[in-house]
């Protein structure tokens, strides 16, 4: 696993055990307080507050000193049963000790609930959170598909390692050999095919490719420049397995896989924590929105169905991170056939490029138009956000008719998950033309931050009110 997956996962192994260590510690409190023992057992509102402080500080703290969120158990369940025990066992120490510099006087059957509970709402998650994550990524779609490239031990080592890590979502897809032709099959824990280097730029239009990890020696780079040229073009992730490298525009930085120290270029945003949080922010937010605007859509939905016929739901495949392929949902707002009228209007098409649009397009209902100028046609796409195929901010997903028809630097902008809004929509949206709309979209991967994301969702949010959304 790469150090910044490692670092995010154990911020979500921290996070875990704060929820655990609250829910224990409440369960314990609720059921001293019903047991019918000689002593009534309360703590003010106050001092339990303190109290719950301490225990989560030492909680965290201790599972953090003996390395508790670092390891990712698996099917090691004595690990998990002894640093369970061990965090639970210093904890209470802990929380007895703090309790006599205090002075205070705690029920002992309290914390021993408390002692309790911890262990095994502790044991439970972590001999489980495995499964979760796998049910997690099955859902939502957690995998990274790489392509290793090289020849020799060095390269089926790094082979290897990918195949170990596998349940936490990584996919070796194949081999390259830099040497020449394609060769026979390599055969690890599974086989994977192994490509001539001419094969990479096809393989990397017809596979979603995330990352492609490069295990050559140094006198070989020179050769490969075109290669490392077309993935720094296209936005691909490249590692080097080495400590030199040729030059290009991408961002290089080094990472770690295992004791492997990996050179990493990279075009677009490769920040996992701020990434992460980004990520949090979709979900919180688009479970929010779906929730308050469930009645709503469901009234809008109906309407649509009512006024016109078809499915009140438009699905459509789109591309998204890395071009993986996602349905995609709207509100209906054209007419059941629009797509096969869509030929016999091609010479009303006002925009360059791939992209079709049309100016008061006929095949819009007379509710899809209302729909459409004020995007409440996109609300149902709050489920791709929490799905994760989509996000709030960032490119357009496109459909694939259109990137086959891209350039090859116009594919970068498939190297960010796609949003509902971003750049184009408050800098003209339908006004622009098609290059300025791609250039807008390489900006924003070029310039993200948190703090971009929300100056566009500001500016976006008053461009949707006042009726200035799709045409």
């Amino acid at each position: 696993m790469f150090d910044r997956h490692k670092q995010k996962a154990a911020i979500l192994f921290a996070i875990a055990d704060v929820l655990l260590t609250v829910c224990a510690f409440e369960a314990a409190y609720q059921t001293r307080v019903t047991l019918p023992l000689e002593r009534v057992f309360f703590i003010i509102a106050p001092m339990k507050a303190l109290l719950l402080g301490a225990t989560l500080l030492l909680w965290v703290g201790i599972g953090s000193w003996i390395g508790a969120y670092r390891r990712f158990y698996g099917n090691d369940g004595r690990a998990a049963v002894y640093d369970s025990f061990l965090q639970v066992l210093l904890g209470t120490i802990g929380l007895v000790t703090f309790q006599f510099l205090l002075r205070l006087d705690l029920s002992r059957v309290f914390i021993g609930l408390f002692a309790a509970y911890s262990l095994t709402l502790l044991l439970f998650y972590r001999l489980l959170a495995g499964r979760v994550r796998g049910y997690i990524r099955r859902q939502f779609g957690a995998e990274v598909f790489y392509v290793v490239v090289g020849s020799g031990e060095r390269a089926l080592e790094m082979g290897r390692r990918l195949e170990r890590t596998r349940e936490y979502g990584t996919r070796l897809l194949a081999f390259v050999d830099p040497s020449g032709s394609a060769d026979q099959p390599v055969r690890l824990n599974r086989e994977y095919p192994v490509k001539a280097l001419s094969e990479l730029p096809a393989m990397l239009r017809r596979h979603v490719i995330d990352e492609i990890i490069f295990t050559v020696a140094g006198h070989n780079l020179a050769e490969l420049e075109e290669i490392f040229l077309l993935c720094d073009e296209e936005g691909i992730k490249t590692r080097v397995v080495m400590d030199l490298f040729p030059h290009v525009n991408s961002r290089v930085y080094l990472e770690g896989f295992g004791d492997i120290p990996l050179l990493t270029f990279s075009t677009t945003p490769h920040d996992e924590l701020r990434l992460f949080v980004k990520r949090i922010i979709d979900v919180l937010a688009s479970a929010a929105a779906l929730l308050v605007m469930a009645v709503p859509m469901g009234v809008l939905a109906a309407l649509v169905r009512l006024t016109s016929k078809g499915p009140a739901i438009f699905r459509q495949e789109r591309c998204g991170l890395n071009g993986r392929r996602f349905v995609f949902y709207k509100l209906r707002s054209m007419v059941e056939n629009a797509e096969d009228l869509k030929t016999t209007l091609e010479h009303l098409n006002e925009k360059d490029g791939p992209v079709f649009k049309i100016s008061n397009d006929p095949r819009l209902t007379p509710i899809g138009r209302y729909l459409r100028r004020y995007s409440i046609d996109e609300w149902p796409q709050l489920w791709n956000v929490l799905r994760g195929d989509m996000s709030l901010v960032g490119p357009r997903p496109a459909v694939p008719s259109e990137i086959d028809r891209y350039q090859a630097w116009q594919r970068r902008r498939l190297r960010m998950r796609p949003g509902l809004t971003c750049l184009w929509a408050i800098k003209g949206r339908d006004a622009i033309g098609f290059d300025t709309w791609m250039k807008l979209d390489l900006e924003y991967i070029d310039r993200w931050s948190l703090w971009l994301d929300l100056k566009i969702i500001l500016q976006t949010i008053p461009r949707v009110v006042a009726g200035r959304g799709a045409s």
